[in-house]
């Protein structure tokens, strides 16, 4: 006994605690195993890549992570071994409804990492997102909070059918324009599919690319591990070179011109105001009235662990952010529960994901209108400055005189009588079943839904101007209040049998054959009611509703309904075949049958093949000293679009793209006022049964390649996409019953052209232990889009191109700037002869100018010394050409009096001053003639994101009980360089007095225990 317990002593005062970080080229790497070989001792490292594992000196210790070269460490003496991993060829890639490794790939496809993911102050992933992909164009629409944004990739696919890339989470197929509700900090990866061998497998909803997220599980082996992360953003409103004037100069120019309050004209007397009462005028910045600093407070925190056969990864965050336009907020709440595990023998594995989330909006509407009485942003923007906030008194004194000068005090009156706001639940959920039959066999089911409950509800007090206004005296309680509930239910369902063979060692085959099947169903639900009792008026509540009168039909509540479902049925397979790692094929066939379409047009076909070469495997390259990886693939093949997109949605609120149109395949009638004002039927739309699908075909051949000890790494594709049989509208006579003149169809052919390109250098790479390290990276894309095949004998469609031309290529008249002689405005006309009279009809050219980019992508410098860190993203984009209507606005002479100007209008031509680019004030063709006077390039070089950060030392953190401590400052969209003269040169419109993107500061913080 005695002997033994020596023994044991010995063994257990020669083990030792090794602890240390592994990372790669990139940063930590989290869930990395850590093992004893030929032991059953194993730990794993958390999300900062650290961990901890009992050893002896002699011992070796292995480290792995999938995706990375293995790599073996000696214990020895040492007590901390930090390692970093390089990537592997055998890293696993998505390609479609499989997961193969990065040598065996065909297929042009893109990761990004939760790295570059997590930690940004962005409430849509999909804005973090934009730069990191090459051909993936991705532009916020507004500065709401959770906003939208428009996502294209490899240009613009469709004119009137859906645009943006399929999305799948975890195996669910999602909504792609709602992420409000989504937490980004459960994200694990983001791969995007951009070439037809990966997306045709998809078939009807594949021809736009498609994106897979993967969100973050726990570790087998896994300790408890605790992460809080807390982030705290300051967002701030962009500059602008619109240079306004202040009040002395609008009174000034005021009385000069006889008009508004400094020609007296306001004041009922047509005295015009004193040099000193002009000096004593209030400079009110009325973008500092209506916009703000808003902050955001981001708090999460996560619990990972795992056993031997099982893992779980379970996530809570909290999300508030302040717009930085008042009445516009977004606060979330999340939860996430990821649960994997495996038997024993490892035949039978399991994976069941899980987020449940709420979240409120404030949003105001009409944002981007012309309404003075509605849209914030144009009093922000154009209000004069002599008026002050504090002329505000009620809406009921704003009734007269009706000023348009008082545009600041009616949308002030508008944020205290209004209120508009969204909720939203939403639920995401899947399950993953895999059993393998045999060794060859496994037999997969994926089953998945998105489910999502959304609840507008607005209203507008009675005593406010907007009310007062339009009800009249004998409709005194004339506020309104509204409320629509949406419920969208998609679910999808997946069966597969895989078979995966190795041959004589060097040829496998993998096929797997699949049946799917996804419904789609919505319900709303809305009611609009005229009439408000102020007296027991609560938000959302019915108790203040004035019911129906009568004698009075103002009072009439709008009550309206929606049921829609839609499906799709799928039968498909594909066939990937490898030859000892250096050549391979592989093909996929689809057939879709969708219930939108109708007779013979219901079923569809796709398909695709691919082919690889890694040329590095070959003798002539096996012992280059500059070439490590060298890998040439190509594709062809078939995807389509069964989404359009042409505004027939039974007035339903805000459907999600599997609802778009479902009205025009079949004859719909509708009820309502008809002769006499008696109830009647009438056609609402004839259907259309030819309707069928876009079809896109696409060539794609690419290049991935490493050099230099993979110091240099990359890839380049170069693609030609064209989409047949577009859905577009062709003009017809008017249709009785209906007034429509047109019907829509498919016709036309749109091709894209292009190449994209991913680089990374490391332009130092660290000689010792957290030395200096210095890597650059690019990420491009260019794009041509051209339009053939019109139906119309004109050979163009205004408002889409030309044959042969851009996509939404502009026709209108050229400016040619201002007459010295009179100050009128100068026109080319179509022979390029100058004009003040151009005859539009005749005189409108061509511009191969559009709002699209050509070139587009971003580049990046990243450094690290120590256990400091800087990141930084620069977006750019060329090619792009915007109407400027704000300028349009401030330039505009017939608005002295009524709005404020840019100083622009003091260069305006007069007979002292006949060189100028400002016509006269009293030029007759001023507004006459629409032309491309104020078309600006929008080209930009966008500092999108900047992050310094500093990694706290683990074992000084050890004695306090924490295994990592990470503090960090970030930026983004910090600042903007542009010809673009108004507040967001990346806003992918020509509207007027949108709702800006803001700039956003953020210090965080991140723990783990």
């Amino acid at each position: 006994m005695t002997l033994l317990l020596a023994l044991v002593a010995q063994v257990a005062f020669a083990q030792q605690t090794v602890t240390g970080t592994v990372t790669d080229a990139d940063g930590p790497i989290g869930g990395a195993t850590v093992s004893v070989k030929g032991g059953t001792t194993f730990a794993s490292t958390d999300f900062d890549g650290n961990y901890s594992i009992q050893a002896n000196p002699e011992d070796i210790l292995v480290f792995s992570y999938v995706g990375y070269d293995s790599k073996e460490e000696l214990v020895g003496n040492k007590t901390v071994i930090n390692v970093t991993l390089a990537a592997s060829l055998d890293e696993v890639v998505v390609v479609g409804y499989r997961t193969t490794t990065q040598e065996k790939s065909n297929v042009a496809s893109s990761i990004v990492t939760n790295k570059t993911i997590e930690n940004r102050p962005n409430a849509n992933v999909l804005q973090t997102l934009a730069g990191q992909v090459p051909g993936l164009d991705i532009r916020a629409n507004t500065g709401q909070p959770g906003g939208d944004s428009t996502i294209n990739l490899r240009g613009i696919g469709s004119i009137n059918g859906n645009n943006e890339p399929l999305f799948v989470i975890d195996g669910a197929f999602v909504d792609e324009d709602n992420f409000r509700s989504l937490n980004p900090q459960d994200i694990k990866s983001i791969s995007t599919l951009r070439d037809v061998a990966a997306t045709a497998i998809y078939g009807n909803r594949g021809a736009n690319g498609v994106i897979v997220i993967e969100t973050k599980t726990g570790a087998y082996g896994q300790d408890l591990e605790i992460r809080v992360n807390s982030i705290t953003t300051f967002n701030r409103l962009q500059d602008n070179d619109y240079d306004l004037l202040n009040s002395q100069e609008l009174l000034t120019l005021e009385r000069e011109r006889g008009a508004g309050f400094g020609g007296g004209v306001y004041q009922g007397t047509g005295v015009p105001l004193t040099d000193a009462e002009i000096a004593a005028a209030p400079n009110t910045n009325w973008r500092d009235v209506f916009f703000r600093v808003g902050s955001t407070l981001n708090n999460n925190v996560s619990l990972s662990s795992g056993g031997k056969n099982s893992r779980q990864f379970t996530s809570l965050g909290f999300y508030d952010q302040e717009g930085i336009l008042k009445d516009s907020d977004l606060k979330r709440f999340n939860f996430r529960t990821n649960v994997s595990g495996k038997t024993e023998n490892d035949k039978f594995n399991y994976a069941l994901n899980l987020t449940a989330n709420y979240s409120e909006s404030n949003e105001p509407n009409q944002i981007g209108g012309t309404g003075i009485n509605r849209n914030y942003v144009l009093g922000a923007y154009q209000s004069v400055p002599w008026i002050s906030p504090d002329d505000y008194t009620t809406g009921a004194d704003l009734l007269s005189p009706l000023l348009f000068a008082n545009t600041p005090l009616f949308l002030l009156d508008r944020l205290n009588t209004y209120r508009r706001k969204e909720e939203e639940i939403k639920l995401v959920g899947s399950m993953n079943l895999s059993y393998k039959l045999t060794d060859d066999f496994t037999l997969r089911t994926i089953t998945g839904f998105d489910y999502q409950n959304e609840i507008l509800t607005r209203a507008e007090q009675s005593d406010s101007f907007n009310a007062l206004l339009f009800g009249g005296a004998a409709n005194p309680v004339a506020g309104f209040s509204q409320q629509s509930t949406v419920r969208e239910f998609a679910f999808n369902q997946n069966t597969s049998l895989n078979y995966n063979h190795t041959f004589a060692d060097k040829h496998t085959v993998d096929a797997s054959v699949f049946v799917e099947y996804n419904k789609y169903h919505l319900r709303g639900f809305r009611f609009f009611n005229e009439g408000l009792d102020p007296r027991t008026y609560a938000f959302g509540d019915g108790s203040g509703i004035v019911q129906d009168q009568p004698t009075n039909d103002f009072y009439v509540a709008t009550p309206g309904a929606d049921v829609n479902n839609s499906g799709l049925f799928s039968y498909f397979g594909s066939v990937d075949y490898d030859y000892d790692g250096k050549y391979g094929f592989t093909g996929t066939l689809r057939r879709d049958a969708s219930s939108r379409f109708v007779g013979e047009n219901k079923w569809g076909t796709f398909y695709s093949v691919a082919g690889r070469w890694n040329m590095h495997k070959e003798k002539f390259l096996e012992e280059s000293e500059v070439i490590d990886v060298l890998k040439l693939r190509a594709s062809y093949g078939t995807a389509a679009n069964q989404y359009v997109s042409l505004a027939n949605n039974f007035g339903i609120f805000s459907p999600s793209v599997n609802f778009l149109d479902l009205g025009l395949f079949r004859d719909t009638f509708a009820t309502g006022a008809s002769y006499a004002g008696l109830q009647g039927v009438s056609v609402n739309n004839f259907g259309i049964g030819g309707l069928s699908w876009e079809t896109t075909r696409e060539y794609n051949v690419g290049v991935d390649f490493e050099m230099f000890t993979s110091r240099l790494r990359g890839s380049i594709d170069f693609y030609y996409r064209d989409t047949e049989d577009l859905f577009t509208s062709t003009q017809l006579s008017g249709i009785a019953g209906t007034g429509s003149f047109s019907q829509a169809g498919n016709f036309g052919l749109l091709t894209n052209r292009g190449f994209d390109a991913s680089l990374t250098y490391d332009i130092i790479r660290p000689t010792e232990e957290d030395g200096f390290k210095l890597t650059a990276g690019v990420v491009a894309n260019l794009n041509d889009s051209v339009i053939r095949d019109l139906l119309p004998e004109e050979g163009f469609v205004l408002g889409q191109g030309r044959e042969g031309g851009r996509l939404y290529e502009y026709f209108t008249i050229r400016y040619a700037g201002v007459n010295p002689a009179n100050g009128n405005v100068l026109f080319l006309d179509a022979n390029g002869d100058l004009t003040e009279t151009p005859n539009p009809d005749t005189d409108r050219v061509w511009l191969n100018k559009n709002l699209v980019p050509e070139f587009q992508g971003s580049f990046t410098l990243n450094a690290d010394y120590k256990r400091f860190y800087v990141q930084t993203q620069w977006n750019f984009a060329t090619g792009v050409d915007r109407f400027d209507n704000d300028l349009a606005g401030f330039q505009d002479p017939t608005n002295i009096g009524q709005f404020n100007l840019t100083r622009d209008i003091l260069r305006s031509w007069t007979p002292d001053n006949r060189i100028t680019d400002m016509p006269s004030l009293d030029a007759t063709n001023i507004n006459t003639f629409a032309s491309d006077r104020y078309l600006r390039s929008a080209d930009y070089l966008n500092l999108r994101f900047v992050q310094l950060g500093y990694n706290f030392d683990p074992a000084v953190l050890e004695k306090v009980g924490i295994s990592n401590l990470n503090v960090f400052v970030n930026a983004e969209n910090l600042f903007t360089l542009s010809e673009w003269r108004g507040f967001d040169p990346m806003t992918p419109s020509n509207v007027s007095r949108q709702y800006p993107t803001p700039v956003q500061m953020s210090v965080g913080i991140e723990l783990g225990f």
